[in-house]
């Protein structure tokens, strides 16, 4: 049971990772997936963020402005902050079965010397940790799953800091998707107000000499 647990948390790292790839190699194929998905759209979108934010070094803003640009700001920062909930109860799991496969001493020595002063495994640490771009999140997550902190505390301590900044960059695809639509409108309205007329007059041939 124990290798099985460890195979399902290598296979389901594995498709985070595959996911996370397409996901951002496609996105505007996911984007219109999602927006045409109909009823299906809110949990397909919420599934998507929860698999992909759970991936190590996964980069979620593109989902997170894609998620505002496709329901709003409002419900596009459910949306994000749902599925951030799933990610960090996935990412714990997943991390508790294949934390072997990361060298969790190399990830806590590129820690900035501020960041050791607190005690590593707290809710400090992981608060701390999380704020640094690129290893924060990996490194607070597989601390969390390696020293069986409590998942609540894993979950409370990643959502302190990703849905605030999740929340704005929804608000923030919301508001470039706006801005980009009310554009295109008043492109429409100038081109059907001042279309252009092209006149073509045909030059004589001119008619060889003898």
């Amino acid at each position: 049971m124990k290798h099985l647990r460890r195979f399902a948390g290598l296979g389901l790292l594995l498709v985070s990772f595959a996911l996370a790839g397409l996901v951002i190699r496609y996105q505007p194929q996911v984007e219109h997936f999602i927006h045409v998905a109909g009823p299906w759209a809110y949990p397909l979108a919420v599934a998507v963020f929860a698999v992909v934010a759970s991936a190590p070094f996964s980069v979620t803003d593109a989902l997170a402005i894609m998620n505002g640009a496709i329901f709003g700001p409002v419900a596009g920062s459910i949306v994000n902050a749902i599925g951030l909930v799933f990610a960090a109860m996935l990412g714990y799991w997943v991390n508790r079965h294949a934390t072997h496969l990361l060298d969790l001493n190399a990830l806590l020595e590129r820690l900035p010397a501020w960041a050791k002063h607190f005690r590593i495994g707290s809710w400090q640490f992981l608060l701390a940790v999380r704020v640094l771009p690129g290893i924060g999140g990996t490194t607070a997550t597989a601390t969390a799953a390696a020293m069986r902190v409590p998942m609540w505390i894993h979950v409370a301590t990643m959502c302190a800091i990703a849905v605030p900044i999740c929340t704005l960059l929804a608000v923030f695809g919301d508001g470039v998707t706006s801005a980009v639509h009310r554009y295109e409108h008043s492109m429409k309205v100038y081109i059907v107000n001042h279309r252009p007329h092209f006149h073509f007059t045909r030059r004589p041939r001119a008619t060889a000499t003898p």
